[in-house]
């Protein structure tokens, strides 16, 4: 994970022990499960299924989402990880199968759970004519927070997502990082005890999606019970302690990030660039080679379990290479095995 960045507007050195003595009211009960295995089920689902029509979204599918952990979806655009979490929230009710969130059934006790649970959805659908201060009030008013207690609660959030700088802007001056932020500190505001956040560094540059990653990461800290959807296979890796593989609306795997490249990848993977008549030589030579080669219009992988071995068997057969890379097998190697390039 990156590095904690420079503390907010109120921050100066003291900035760290604040901020950690705040968290512990951020998420309501986050520090009962701090230091332990928190195996209670904050959400379980069971051949949940989701119907539009004609079009099955979701397909029959089973998990459980344990209270302090941090638990993704990951999937390709209309896999089916966006109308899961609308189950999840209450805002779109399962087809068939059975669905708790927080011990309690999203058709019946919808209202309930709503009170409970944290949303930071796709887009962010912030006030751009209010300031960020006042976006956060008038969430608060939503669950009729007293006004001294909204306004130490805004305090502590603005703090956290190191917005305290910008409290009197309005929105629609803030960058699309800021406003990121700021949606999930709306998320925040009833200190929930399940964060459900959907696609949260969708469009962000390289900094801004780091920024997001800390604060996210500084709430798995505190014991948060986060669920997150995303594509991109980073993020998973870095923010995820077990996720599900989505794929055409089922779960094609699950596990741990590590466990699921020791079980589906191998160690290393050796990717070379070679011209036409290199890449037909070793098309030839690469049986027994590898464990598996992959032919991309650019490159050529091949996944093997020491790199620099393999390399120096590929130059033992006569094959010249332009470039040579070894790197160790990541996420995105697993989800395109299983859910395809195209």
């Amino acid at each position: 994970m990156p590095g904690a960045p420079a503390g907010s507007g109120r921050g100066g050195a003291g900035a760290s022990s604040v901020l950690v003595a705040q968290m512990k009211g951020v998420i309501r009960g986050a520090s009962r499960c701090l230091g332990s295995q928190c195996m209670e089920a904050l959400v379980n689902a069971r051949s949940l299924t989701k119907r539009f029509g004609d079009l099955v979204a979701v397909d029959e599918i089973d998990f459980e989402v344990h209270r302090a952990e941090a638990f993704g979806f990951l999937g390709p655009n209309g896999a089916g990880k966006t109308s899961t979490m609308r189950m999840i929230g209450c805002t779109s009710p399962p087809t068939e199968g059975s669905l708790s969130v927080i011990g309690m059934n999203p058709i019946s006790q919808a209202s309930d759970i709503k009170r409970r649970i944290g949303v930071v959805p796709q887009i962010d659908n912030l006030d751009i004519e209010l300031t960020v201060r006042e976006n956060l009030e008038m969430y608060a008013r939503y669950f009729d927070m007293p006004r001294g207690e909204a306004a130490g609660r805004i305090d502590e959030l603005l703090d956290f997502v190191q917005l305290m700088e910008k409290a009197d802007s309005r929105v629609e001056a803030l960058s699309g990082g800021m406003k990121r932020r700021l949606t999930i500190a709306r998320g925040l505001v009833n200190q929930p005890e399940l964060v459900l956040l959907d696609e949260p560094t969708t469009g962000l540059d390289p900094q801004a999606r780091h920024l997001v990653w800390d604060r996210l990461y500084r709430l798995k800290q505190r014991g948060a019970t986060l669920i997150i959807t995303t594509h991109y296979m980073d993020e998973a890796e870095q923010l995820c302690d077990r996720l599900v593989v989505m794929d055409k609306a089922k779960i094609v795997a699950e596990g741990s990030p590590r466990d699921l490249i020791d079980r589906y990848c191998t160690r290393e993977v050796l990717e070379l660039r070679l011209s036409d008549d290199e890449r037909d030589r070793l098309s030839h030579s690469v049986d027994g080679l590898v464990q598996r080669a992959e032919w991309l219009p650019d490159r050529v992988l091949l996944y093997t379990q020491t790199g620099d071995a393999t390399l120096a068997a590929v130059h033992e057969r006569g094959v010249e290479t332009l470039t040579a890379l070894v790197r160790r097998a990541t996420l995105e190697d697993v989800f395109l095995t299983l859910t395809g390039r195209s």
